[in-house]
């Protein structure tokens, strides 16, 4: 079998694309774009002209490499089982060796700082979480958005509209749990204990989505499962993954296997549906244990008959990423999850089937394609009249709530672990 990620791959698994074009309906750039070279088909072609020579490696073929947002929406239709993430993410490492010397602007700079500085050290981010707060807290953010050089900074923007920052879950106090400075390494289940799982942090959203991770921590707790959080985990690295970066992807998972490997934990969770499908496909993962979204997890889990949940009568939309669609293959799970909360009434965002645009730091980099794709979700979500819109991945979160901030559109985006918590009373 060849390797994966080296030219001899890229050549051997374009060779399986029999050009059907089933595809192009599921390809939101095609969608979008309405062009040949913007659809998996086309690209493919390209892939193969570039590495057998017949195409020049210049700006317009990375141009429209760069357009892809990499949603693997055609692995899922394709009758020949070609993998065309692995063909694009060589094809970017393959880009990434050769576009230094060309006056390409592959990424935007606010992505490099965050790959290089902050990505890759985690920690760095659990530190700058008190700073953070603080400075949202005294409306500095506020003020600077109003200079020249920050209004329509696209990343500046983005950080202003974060909701307020909050800090990890790590006392018991009054019978309730308090938050911390930093993640505990071990939060012990509550009751009899059915057995113990490792959580995955992910990088980001230490900052952006402790709620989420709280709230995994705390149902899995109240479920009789202790949760372990190796300190010396780090970034996923599917952002490095995506970039061309290979190498620096694969470090980083070798850090985080290491880090999980000496748990006794059988199952390794992660709250967030792009790292799990990296950690999954990176090889983090052994014969010991398992990746499994949170959803997926305590949608099969025993132990609810323990829990009271109150009941929340009101329409939730339910937002499929498209990492749990078309890679996990897990979307039903955060619908049985949601569907514990007595009363609600669930509903599919309509469009479920395309990209929101977020993939990853998409948004900085393709600001109008992104804009573009999420413009009908924000229109459904503002038609349905629901009050809560939840989704399993980080990104599609902030890109939808960024979104609908714009608009005015008071819908609150939520992961659906983090909804059933507040139900069975956690306090965030």
């Amino acid at each position: 079998m060849l390797p994966k990620f080296s030219k001899d791959y890229i050549i051997h698994e374009s060779n399986q694309c029999v050009s059907c074009g089933l595809c192009l309906p599921h390809c939101p750039t095609y969608r979008l774009l309405k062009s040949e070279a913007d659809s998996p088909r086309g690209r493919i072609v390209l892939m193969n002209g570039v590495v057998n020579g017949r195409i020049p490696l210049n700006a317009r073929f990375i141009l429209h490499m760069d357009r892809c947002l990499t949603c693997r929406a055609c692995e899922s239709v394709c009758p020949n089982n070609v993998s065309y993430g692995h063909l694009i993410d060589e094809t970017r490492a393959l880009i990434a060796d050769h576009s230094e010397s060309m006056t390409v602007i592959r990424k935007s700079s606010a992505r490099s700082v965050l790959e290089k500085q902050l990505l890759t050290r985690p920690a760095r981010i659990d530190r700058l979480r008190r700073l953070f707060y603080f400075i949202q807290k005294s409306g500095w953010l506020r003020w600077l958005q109003k200079l020249d050089q920050l209004e329509k900074n696209k990343l500046f923007k983005f950080i202003v509209q974060l909701p307020l920052v909050k800090f990890p879950l790590a006392a018991i106090v009054d019978g309730k749990r308090a938050p911390g400075k930093l993640w505990r390494d071990i939060y012990p289940a509550e009751g009899k204990k059915r057995g113990e799982v490792g959580l995955f942090l992910g990088c980001v959203a230490r900052i952006t989505d402790v709620s989420t991770l709280n709230s995994s921590i705390y149902v899995l707790n109240r479920l009789g499962y202790t949760v372990h959080i190796p300190a010396d985990q780090t970034c996923c690295g599917a952002l490095h993954q995506h970039s061309g970066a290979l190498k620096q992807a694969a470090l980083l998972a070798q850090q985080n296997k290491s880090a999980f490997s000496r748990l006794k934990a059988d199952t390794i969770i992660s709250a967030a549906s792009g790292c799990g499908v990296q950690l999954l496909e990176s090889g983090v993962v052994d014969e010991r244990n398992l990746i499994t979204d949170i959803s997926r997890f305590l949608a099969t889990a025993e132990g609810w008959e323990r829990v009271k949940i109150a009941p929340l009568p009101q329409k939730i939309l339910v937002h499929d990423p498209c990492s749990l669609r078309n890679v996990l293959r897990d979307q039903v799970y955060p619908y049985k999850l949601i569907a514990r909360i007595p009363g609600v009434q669930i509903v599919s965002l309509p469009g479920n089937d395309q990209c929101c645009g977020a993939a990853g730091t998409y948004f900085m980099d393709q600001p109008e394609i992104a804009s573009s794709l999420l413009e009908p979700k924000l229109s459904a979500a503002m038609d349905s009249g629901a009050r809560h819109l939840v989704t399993s991945n980080i990104g599609c979160a902030m890109h939808i709530a960024n979104g609908l901030y714009e608009k005015g559109i008071d819908l609150e985006v939520l992961h659906p672990v983090t909804l059933l918590a507040r139900q069975m009373g956690l306090e965030l």
